[in-house]
């Protein structure tokens, strides 16, 4: 349902309709009909074609709904629009959330000015931070919502503090003195998913455990193969896309599931990577195993990504409640739509 323009172009493969009375059936309880998964199945039980399934007008047109009083789609439609707002703005939440964990990943891991102890007054006469300081990392100050919470913290940051910098001729460039530079499969154990071919599109009955692929959540299903906190990236096809798991899931074959040592660290690290150098295949994009193990990494002083695993868990932790939130948002918007069914 178009809301969003005034005008707009149309693909012609697309049927175009409007109600012709609103006062007899509103346009978004229509839509609601519309979005059931039951109207889904519908739909493709009575398409037709191989390579592009039509859902023709003439099968539209026969289509039944209860169509109840106004007010009472009036009724539907306010608390399905509620509901969605929140899952909305729960996205938005979560979004932000993630933007301040890399923001902080980047100030600290590539700008590398992470938080020291405060300097003496022997160091100050241009003395610069030994690696002993590097050992005493200091908690930082509130979290990164704005620059200028970033400059306060790089006062007291430690390239800007006159942390001692050294040559890497892995990188190519200034480190940290102390920090080592090393094998992503020094500090994870990685393998791939397995086919599933039983699973459904929606949570039903007891398919409640998440079907992961390449490109996100493909269905649920009762099996699982990883129970465990899991990171998932695509191994065949789609690549670019660092999915998090912490509960029951099934990884599918064209999926690489990776258990880290440092999970924040190592999550943040796999959004920075860049996957289209990585590929090695045709056709059909392809990553390996080797070549996620063979990704050189930074390697910090355990007790600076242990701070580090701290500070983002906390983040992560708003950024799971706030899905589950939305899982059972979702699960009401679905009730909801489920009444939609049952004539008053």
């Amino acid at each position: 349902m178009l809301k969003e323009f005034e005008k707009a172009i149309v693909s012609q493969i697309y049927l175009v309709f409007e109600i012709k009375d609103t006062a007899e059936l509103l346009p978004d309880y229509l839509m609601m009909w519309f979005r059931r998964p039951e109207f889904d199945r519908y739909a493709r039980y009575k398409s037709h074609g191989s390579a592009r399934e039509t859902f023709d007008w003439n099968e539209m047109i026969e289509t039944e709904l209860p169509i109840p009083g106004i007010e009472k789609q009036k009724e539907l439609v306010a608390e399905y629009q509620t509901i969605e707002n929140r899952i909305r703005l729960n996205n938005e939440l979560c979004q932000k959330l993630e933007e301040t964990a890399q923001t902080v990943y980047r100030h600290w891991f590539e700008d590398f000015e992470f938080p020291v102890i405060a300097r003496s007054e022997a160091q100050q006469n241009d003395e610069a931070i030994s690696t002993n300081q590097i050992l005493q990392v200091a908690e930082p100050t509130a979290e990164y919502q704005n620059r200028s919470e970033m400059v306060a913290e790089r006062r007291r940051s430690y390239k800007s503090s006159a942390g001692k910098m050294v040559y890497s001729e892995e990188l190519g460039k200034e480190i940290p003195e102390g920090w080592k530079v090393g094998k992503l499969g020094d500090v994870i154990t990685i393998g791939s998913g397995k086919s599933l071919s039983n699973f459904s599109k929606f949570k039903i009955n007891h398919h409640l455990n998440p079907v992961v692929g390449a490109g996100g959540i493909n269905g649920y299903t009762d099996e699982f193969n990883f129970d465990e906190d899991i990171i998932v990236i695509g191994r065949v096809g789609t690549h670019g896309k660092v999915q998090r798991f912490h509960q029951k899931c099934w990884a599918t074959d064209n999926t690489l599931v990776i258990i880290p040592k440092y999970y924040e660290y190592t999550y943040q690290f796999l959004q920075s990577v860049n996957y289209i150098e990585l590929n090695r295949g045709g056709v059909q994009a392809l990553i390996t195993q080797t070549d996620i193990k063979n990704l050189e990494i930074l390697l910090p002083h355990q007790n600076l990504i242990v701070l580090f695993e701290n500070r983002i868990g906390e983040i992560f932790n708003k950024f799971e409640i706030l899905n589950k939130q939305t899982q059972k948002l979702e699960e009401l918007k679905s009730l909801l739509l489920g009444k939609m069914a049952v004539e008053e």
